[in-house]
């Protein structure tokens, strides 16, 4: 859709030049002679844009801009005078000028102000959005996500959230494993008591399983004084087995053993003693060619997998991406002390287009970084690491991130086709088709199929 441009000038010839000037580019022009009308028309119309003189019979731009602001309305108003000074210039951005422009002023110069306040008009209804969207979002915990992918997770943790069944979490480092044991715990009746983490992979074998058990005093050197374990600890609450594929063959039978009798035994010990523990694992192996390979055991394989939620990449999420761009500039903006307002949208594509192998983490720690290094009150594409600008095609980006399907890789191509075709069209469908060769049908099951909007 065209964008919308309010032209006012009490000078016909500019009038004119300027609207045959930016018809010509695609803009939708409306002009007026005087800044009552002006008023009128942005009162009433819809504009992206308003290209105003300062000198005007019935209302000056200045006073234009504090009508606009006493009303309320919001739009990006480009001032034109050809008594361009210093502290007019001043005076125009102080009362909510976008921009100031000498008369008179060469087309390119024209035409480059006006694309910099549509790309600011287009953040400030994204960021808008984005807000909206945010505050209404679904949650589930700190999780933030629209995605379908993401709200099947939802789903079943709210399901399984009630039983004590054992659910094992799989998905890529980076995608929030962690965060879901704790929404399933928080989602559940042991809410109120602890939620105990531990990476399987993170502590040596000979002391992962005093750390896990416990021990009594004298089990072993350096053992002065009787320690709980983590399964104690986690009583009556939760316990989240990290990488569970890293575990030790011989404690994957204590733990198999734990699991089946609810009982666990301090190293050292001759007793047994109960324990009332919801397990939670997660792991970024694949514990079925593990436990081929021989490395885990199947009989624990079966009582860890009762219930398994896949956490997709975020490679397999883009519409999460902005959502959670901007509630990461929320977050650090509290944590670090700064007023960033949102992501420009260049930088925007940049985020959506690169492959993040590192996934929901990566993006985090991207969103602190820019905040860091920012200097406007916008993250743009300069405030980004040089691999995600460098990487802003998505096939280029999904080949870097090690996929080797080729029918993944063939919809990712095909994806990509026909949003560059749309864009290119200005959401055209029927000329999008032309462009890649396919029939209308063909290209509205496909738009439909990867949930394109134009």
């Amino acid at each position: 859709m065209a964008r919308r441009v309010l032209v006012a000038d009490d000078e016909e010839n500019i009038r004119y030049m300027l609207e045959l000037t930016l018809r010509r580019e695609g803009y939708d022009v409306r002009t007026v002679p005087d800044g009552e009308a002006a008023l009128q028309a942005i009162t009433t119309g819809d504009f992206d844009v308003v290209l105003c003189d300062l000198v005007m019979p019935k209302m000056t731009g200045l006073e234009l801009l504090d009508a606009l602001r006493a009303r309320g309305l919001s739009v990006n108003v480009i001032l034109m005078s050809a008594h361009a000074d210093v502290e007019t210039a001043l005076s125009a951005v102080a009362r909510g000028a976008f921009d100031y422009l000498p008369k008179p002023a060469r087309t390119d110069e024209v035409l480059f102000r006006l694309r910099r306040a549509i790309e600011q008009a287009t953040l400030r209804a994204e960021v808008g959005r984005l807000k909206a969207a945010l505050e209404g979002a679904p949650t589930l915990g700190r999780i933030v996500a629209e995605s379908k992918p993401m709200l099947q997770v939802f789903t079943l943790v709210r399901k399984v959230a009630d039983f004590k069944t054992t659910v094992l979490l799989t998905g890529e480092s980076g995608t929030g494993k962690e965060l879901v044991a704790r929404a399933i715990h928080d989602s559940s009746g042991r809410a109120k008591a602890p939620f105990v983490a531990i990476n399987c992979g993170a502590i040596p074998e000979n002391l992962l399983e005093s750390e896990l058990f416990g021990h009594v005093r004298g089990a072993f050197t350096d053992a002065t004084r009787t320690r709980r374990g983590l399964f104690e600890e986690a009583d009556g609450g939760t316990l989240f087995l990290d990488e569970i594929g890293e575990l030790p063959l011989n404690l994957q039978v204590k733990l198999l053993r734990v699991l089946q009798e609810e009982e666990i035994r301090k190293v050292g010990d001759t007793k047994a003693q109960k324990v009332d523990v919801r397990v939670v694992a997660a792991t970024v192996r694949d514990l079925g060619e593990e436990v081929k390979a021989g490395r885990f055991r199947e009989d624990l394989y079966y009582r860890l997998n009762v219930l398994s939620i896949r956490l997709p990449p975020l490679r397999e999420r883009r519409t999460d991406i902005p959502l959670l761009a901007l509630h990461f500039v929320r977050q650090f903006n509290d944590r670090l002390g700064t007023a960033v307002r949102g992501v420009t949208p260049a930088a925007m594509r940049a985020l959506i287009h690169y492959a993040w192998p590192g996934n929901v983490r990566e993006l985090e720690n991207t969103i602190e970084r820019a905040l860091v290094l920012v200097e406007g009150d916008e993250i743009g594409e300069d405030d980004l690491s040089p691999r995600i600008r460098d990487s802003q095609d998505r096939i280029k980006g999904t080949l870097a991130a090690g996929e080797l399907s080729i029918k993944k890789t063939t919809r990712v191509i095909e994806e990509e086709l026909i949003r560059r075709a749309l864009a290119k069209t200005g959401g055209n469908r029927t000329r999008a088709a032309e462009i890649l060769e396919l029939s209308h049908r063909a290209l509205l099951y496909k738009i439909k199929e990867y949930g394109i909007e134009a």
